[in-house]
């Protein structure tokens, strides 16, 4: 095994191989090009292999050159990313966010580049899943749940009550014309899984009685939903916040007066082993200040 070559002839290898040039690799360096060369020569002996062909002006990398100067510049990349973020004055911090995959997309995403702007040396990382049960991981910093907010670990944050509204592909609307009404609509409905019940409760808000005949189409989740309805035809009941963008796109419309108490809550569950961290705590207060109508509980 070949032993590994001093640092100071790699630094002048990868300059050189980036530049293309010994003395531009020297004034980078604050070295002489005759101090580039030598370098350069020492290591190639070390190495036993020509990794630079000399030319009248400048140089260029031979096909081994090129191979090493890959890894070698990498591990310089590596060695000043984890310099800088270990022992620089303001060190980055992390937060590790899981939420459900229809919140993260349509109400965290949009507004994730206001968290960097306010917090740039906070480094978020969200996972998602399609049911926000309780996970055992340990990795995770924070959760943003779906339910009623009665668990018994962590610190719990209500981040508001909502809302849900009748959207549809404004070509229904439009072939529907002056039939349009929520029985209407129910026929080209979209169910979502775990959330069937709530055009059952729509039709009692509206004082209506519920049709037999119902849509076939079904989804996972608020997300795959409106991307289905919006992608061709269909109606779905999904909270205001999630479908506000696609209604104010013009990719969907609400065409019904009609609104529905949504008996669960999204809640952002911090653990205790991390609720104290300042970036844990940044993050809580940046995600309510975006709830107008939140509440803290626990």
């Amino acid at each position: 095994m070949a032993t590994l070559p001093h640092v100071t002839w790699l630094r002048a290898f990868e300059s050189a191989a980036r530049n293309a040039s010994f003395s531009a690799a020297a004034e980078e360096l604050n070295l002489t090009p005759a101090a580039v060369s030598q370098q350069i020569k020492l290591l190639e002996h070390h190495l036993g292999a020509q990794l630079f062909i000399r030319l009248p002006r400048g140089v260029a990398l031979t096909d081994i050159g090129h191979a090493y100067a890959q890894p070698v510049r990498k591990s310089f990349a590596d060695m000043q990313q984890a310099t800088n973020s270990l022992f620089s004055s303001k060190r980055r911090r992390t937060v590790r966010v899981h939420a459900s995959i229809s919140y993260a997309a349509l109400v965290l995403a949009p507004h994730l580049w206001s968290f960097h702007h306010a917090f740039p040396d906070i480094d978020l990382q969200m996972t998602t899943a399609v049911w926000t049960d309780r996970i055992e991981d340990e990795t995770i910093d924070v959760e943003i749940r779906f339910g009623h907010g009665d668990w018994q670990d962590g610190d719990i944050h209500h981040l508001g009550h909502r809302l849900a509204e009748v959207v549809c592909h404004p070509a229904l609307a439009s072939s529907l014309g002056k039939t349009l009404s929520l029985a209407t609509l129910y026929r080209h409905a979209v169910q979502i899984i775990g959330s069937e019940t709530d055009w059952a409760q729509m039709f009692t808000i509206a004082g209506e009685d519920q049709p037999a005949t119902i849509g076939t189409m079904k989804a996972d989740s608020s997300l795959i939903a409106l991307q289905i309805i919006a992608g061709s035809s269909g109606a779905a009941i999904v909270s205001e916040e999630f479908s506000r963008r696609y209604v104010e796109q013009g990719l969907l419309v609400s065409p019904l007066d009609l609104r529905l108490p949504l008996a669960r809550s999204f809640f952002l569950v911090m653990r205790e082993t991390t609720s104290q961290r300042s970036e844990v705590v940044a993050f809580r207060d940046w995600l309510l200040s975006l709830q107008p109508s939140a509440s803290l509980s626990g």
